[in-house]
């Protein structure tokens, strides 16, 4: 806990400092002025390192505290302590996990004529002792393709979401189905349309011009893979624990890559509709080559009132405009930025909203759609699943592959909620 409070005690500081740095940069003159900037940037880089050290400590302490209590709580599968190979000798209770039989297989090279019958059993049945399916891939339970554990499909969905925003859920609507079916959704922009007043006594109004106007978009399932990662036998065999993890982080930001570009500047028609893509322009900047604060007023703004107010209501951007963004001030020269409390889960704001960093986002160029404000809840994906991983031993003999896939789409329902600044054509 000493450590935590050490580096919030210390971004604080750089905080103050990079703003000292700007309020002095407004008197100096032109020369001063840009060695001040450039030591601001300087130090929010140093500034985001330590918020980054922080979050990353914090998950230490949380995991450190849920090992020292898994430590001492006993193993259900063998409550009186006794080994594995003594307690499968007394009891077909103590079967082995699906996750003990996948490392043997890694650990025979793929080989299952090297593994264990019980371990190659529980393989092949794809289930563990309290009968947790594990879907396999179409016929190759004789061919050697097993889909990976738990604990490796948790790991890349964990990597997914931190890779970028677009596939969080707390951050969408999400819609989460077995299948992939298309799903019709019916759309409508009423906040236009207003009553009448009525006069005493006169019949009601029946002209059709205050009937709703109604609209549809349809969401799909598109697939993208990762390809192949193939690892040799010996690589599965003497680095066993590392490389488990290794490969659910690069499978990981693989699959968020991807997931992310397209849910935000996806095309739409054949492929996902990105949050950027469907929203509508809120204001034009007055330049190709920055940012104006007046501009980021103007864009809040563009957004109809109803639409901001919730959770979900915020900005997101590149980092590098996030960068540009931190330099603002207001009429009265207050920053536009202020940062967030990382001990209360506060997060940094912009004019009053959070915001949310996407690097598949343009940065500063020629009518580059820069910033999105809104609801982002009325943009909604479409999840088949979760993500799809196996791994392939025929295929590479000796050696061993593995790769995943997920299906998605992604449409912005609302295109009022959300909408965007762009840099000038010029």
């Amino acid at each position: 806990m000493d450590r935590l409070k050490e580096l919030r005690e210390k971004m604080a500081k750089l905080v103050t400092e990079a703003r000292a740095c700007l309020d002095e940069a407004t008197s100096a003159d032109e020369a001063r002025a840009a060695e001040l900037e450039h030591r601001h940037d300087a130090i929010m880089k140093d500034h985001d390192k330590l918020e980054a050290d922080y979050r990353r400590a914090e998950r230490l302490a949380e995991a450190e505290a849920r090992a020292a209590e898994r430590a001492t709580a006993p193993d259900p599968r063998r409550p009186n302590g006794e080994d594995r190979e003594a307690s499968c000798a007394g009891s077909s209770e103590t079967e082995i996990t699906y996750r003990e039989a996948f490392r043997d297989y890694f650990r025979a090279g793929g080989r299952l004529s090297e593994m264990e019958p019980e371990s190659r059993d529980v393989l092949r049945r794809g289930e563990s002792r309290d009968k947790e399916i594990r879907a396999q891939t179409a016929g190759t339970n004789a061919a050697g393709g097993f889909t990976v554990p738990t604990e490796l499909h948790a790991q890349i969905i964990k990597t997914m979401l931190a890779f970028g925003p677009m596939y969080d859920p707390g951050i969408t609507t999400e819609l989460q189905t077995s299948g992939g079916n298309p799903i019709d959704l019916p759309t409508v922009d009423d906040t236009a349309v207003t009553a009448v007043a009525h006069t005493e006594g006169a019949a009601l109004a029946d002209t059709g011009a205050k009937d709703v106007v109604m609209g549809k978009k349809s969401l799909s399932a598109y697939v993208y893979d990762t390809e192949f990662v193939r690892f040799s036998m010996e690589l599965a065999q003497d680095s066993l624990v590392a490389f488990e993890t290794f490969l659910g982080n690069l499978l990981g930001e693989r699959l968020g890559r991807i997931a992310n570009e397209k849910l935000t500047i996806g095309a739409g028609a054949t492929e996902p509709e990105g949050i950027v893509t469907g929203s509508q322009q809120g204001k034009v900047a007055a330049t190709s080559s920055g940012i104006l604060a007046d501009e980021l007023f103007d864009l809040q703004h563009s957004v109809n009132s109803a639409y901001r107010v919730g959770p979900n209501v915020g900005w997101m951007f590149n980092d590098t405009i996030l960068a540009l963004i931190r330099k603002l001030k207001d009429g009265q020269g207050n920053y536009l930025w202020q940062m967030g409390d990382v001990r209360t889960g506060s997060p940094s704001t912009l004019l009053g909203h959070s915001y949310r960093v996407n690097d598949s986002m343009s940065g500063i160029g020629v009518n580059n759609k820069v910033a999105v404000f809104g609801d982002f809840s009325k943009y909604y994906t479409r999840k088949v699943g979760g993500p799809v991983v196996g791994v392939m031993r025929e295929r590479f003999w000796p050696d061993l592959g593995t790769a995943g896939f997920i299906r998605f789409d992604g449409l912005l329902a609302d295109s009022a909620a959300v909408k965007h600044l762009a840099m000038a054509a010029v």
